[in-house]
């Protein structure tokens, strides 16, 4: 049986180490911030899926700071598919917005054209978000595309990725 005091335990520990990720991150100990990121995700992930959510952006955030695009858009879409509500759903995908606006400002969009195949067996089991991630890639590989979908951030984030 697991102590009733174990949750809190937990929720503690994940907030002392998004303490210590910002510190780290603020220090620019852009490593550490990673690992307490991590630490953060691996705590969280069945559990306390908000921090998780939370912990996948913030080190996105790191991964644009080091201009790993690739990298950030990967934890951006892991933050998406285990985001715990609608809400957060699309929050994220807002956020995943803001990040491929960036590269696509700095030429970078071409970068997610290829070696996404970790990340689409990711998504799956998600008929919408793989579909998406599918037309990200073909975007960035430079084809025409004229994919719609249910939810209007993704509409947007194509459209602007178009444009």
């Amino acid at each position: 049986m697991v102590p009733k005091h174990e949750p809190l335990n937990r929720r503690e520990r994940i907030m002392r180490l998004f303490r210590e990720a910002i510190e780290a991150e603020n220090a620019r100990d852009l490593e550490t911030a990673k690992r307490k990121l991590d630490e953060i995700m691996e705590l969280a992930r069945e559990e306390e899926p908000e921090f998780y959510f939370e912990a996948c952006f913030r080190l996105a955030e790191i991964f644009l700071q080091e201009d790993n695009y690739r990298g950030a858009v990967k934890c951006a879409l892991r933050g998406i598919h285990r985001a715990p509500n609608e809400d957060l759903y699309r929050l994220g995908i807002r956020r995943l917005g803001d990040i491929l606006f960036i590269m696509k400002e700095e030429n970078r969009l071409g970068e997610i054209s290829k070696d996404m195949d970790v990340t689409l067996g990711l998504v799956r089991n998600n008929d919408e978000l793989y579909r998406f991630v599918q037309t990200l890639i073909r975007i960035a590989g430079g084809e025409k595309v004229e994919e719609r979908f249910s939810l209007e951030e993704f509409n947007e984030i194509i459209e602007l990725l178009k444009g």
